[in-house]
């Protein structure tokens, strides 16, 4: 059974930083493409940020470039989302994803296969 499992979340206040985890169970976690996904309330999922399979290529949406970090250490079996400089705008549930095939946009929440259930950051100003 695949299993992923975020955790790291928080109430934080605006300005500082934080680091999400997913521990990824149930397949070969070096074979996956991995992916981080975030919905804010009333607001459509949005990309956050992606790490190729073979960790050096990397994809940021547009409200993480330059503040967020994705990385992974596939010997633990975890992905990474270090989040700095958070701004109220950055509250939402954060969702980690994964997926094998290699002929789909990382960007894309369509193209992942698995799902955690999420962990909440909320940023106060």
């Amino acid at each position: 059974q695949v299993q992923l499992v975020e955790s790291g979340g928080g109430l934080v206040q605006a300005g500082v930083s934080l680091r999400l985890s997913c521990t990824v169970s149930g397949l070969t976690f070096s074979y996956y493409h991995m992916g981080w996904f975030r919905q804010a309330p009333g607001k459509e999922r949005e990309f956050v940020a992606a790490m190729h399979r073979r960790g050096g290529l990397t994809f940021y949406g547009e409200s993480a470039k330059g503040r967020f970090t994705i990385s992974r250490d596939n010997a633990k079996n975890t992905v990474f989302l270090q989040m700095n400089s958070l701004k109220p705008e950055d509250t939402a549930v954060y969702y980690c994803a994964c997926y094998i095939h290699d002929n789909r946009d990382l960007k894309s929440g369509g193209s992942y296969d698995y799902w955690g259930q999420g962990t909440q950051v909320t940023v106060s100003s």
